[in-house]
């Protein structure tokens, strides 16, 4: 089946890049495509297959924060009824959401409009937003088969299909992990999601610093960083006389992370699916404060598989990320078996499996 699909995703790439693989393949099998986001969206969004993007009204509801509640409704009010108005504009066939408070106002029109949706859920643990959606849509995509705070009484919808990624991480896939060899360049990726981590600019440089000069000279950093931690980022590993290049974004990303002999990032649903599907080793630090640890999840679940280190960020420390690197440089065979099992654990099909199950759900509501 073709037909319009509403793409409806939060403006961070975690969201963004799995809508992006699910539109690339609904696009190449004759469907049009449009994206609904928020005002978070930048040059994030340039590659994505849209025929047009809208951004929708959103906010993020928190209980920590009930002074944001109150505004913070009456702009995902606001959004609903742009959802609605955006809807009967379009006449999608289907309308699509990834996660995220932005995919509130566009799945809750759909579904009081009588239009087919299906939310997918990126994590090991079930968002908010949609836990809440859960119940109103068609089906249900997951990346694992086993989600917690997912509704049992719902597991008829829940489709196993794993992470859609985009063609560039599959390409990326195609290059054999070899470990450091000795004496040789020790290939450093260094990130914390698509906008940076300050914890990475604190910790990081410092313990590459204090790692023994015969690894500093062999290592070549890659590190992402806000803007205003580029300079001091860079006058560290210059101290250190250490090979770094230091950028806010790198649009190149998936062959950023083919490229790398050790990886050190959060664990980002995206972020654990690209490393899985390439391929590679390394060390998560999964972000703190999250309500449902959906990060801890994630990076539990890669290293069960055997697929890299979990350090909690209470423990990623300078000195324990030294001694943590120190080992995994001195035994190229513990890198190597890293990198199988984080490929092993990599789905390579899931946007063709969510495009079948949109198909589905379409099929069924043009029936009806």
């Amino acid at each position: 089946m073709s037909g319009l699909a509403l793409i409806a995703a939060g403006g961070t790439g975690g969201h963004l890049f799995p809508g992006q693989a699910l539109a690339a393949e609904l696009v190449a099998r004759g469907w049009t495509v449009h994206l609904a986001t928020d005002t978070r969206v930048d040059n994030i969004a340039d590659d994505f297959p849209a025929e047009q993007m809208h951004v929708i009204p959103s906010a993020t509801i928190s209980p920590s924060k009930p002074l944001q509640l109150l505004p913070g409704l009456i702009t995902l009010m606001r959004g609903y009824f742009a959802a609605k108005a955006l809807i009967t504009k379009l006449g999608p066939d289907v309308v699509i959401g990834f996660g995220g408070y932005p995919t509130v106002p566009p799945i809750l029109a759909a579904s009081r409009m009588g239009i087919p949706s299906l939310i997918h859920d990126q994590n090991a643990i079930m968002g908010r937003a949609n836990r809440f959606l859960a119940a109103r849509v068609d089906a249900i995509g997951t990346a694992f088969p086993n989600v917690k705070l997912l509704d049992q009484a719902l597991t008829a919808k829940v489709r196993p299909v794993g992470v859609p990624v985009r063609a560039a991480v599959l390409a990326a896939r195609e290059n054999v992990y070899n470990p450091p060899i000795e004496g040789g360049p020790i290939k450093l990726l260094v990130f914390g999601g698509s906008q940076g981590a300050s914890i990475m600019r604190e910790i990081v440089p410092e313990a590459l610093s204090e790692m023994s000069e015969d690894i500093r000279h062999r290592l070549d950093v890659v590190q992402q960083a806000r803007g205003e931690d580029i300079t001091p980022v860079e006058v560290m590993y210059a101290s250190s006389r250490i090979e770094a290049e230091v950028a806010p974004f790198f649009a190149d990303m998936p062959q950023r992370i083919a490229d790398a002999h050790i990886i050190i990032s959060r664990s980002g649903a995206s972020t654990v699916a690209e490393r899985a599907v390439i391929g590679r080793p390394g060390v998560m630090v999964p972000l703190p404060g999250a309500l449902d640890q959906d990060q801890l999840h994630n990076a539990n679940a890669l290293a069960e598989a055997g697929g890299g280190i979990v350090l909690d960020q209470t423990d990623f420390t300078p000195q324990r990320l030294r001694d943590e690197l120190s080992v995994l440089i001195a035994s190229p065979e513990t890198l190597s078996e890293q990198a199988a099992a984080a490929r092993a654990f990599g789905v390579t099909d899931a946007a063709s499996r969510l495009a079948d199950v949109v198909d589905e759900i379409a099929k069924r509501g043009s029936a009806a």
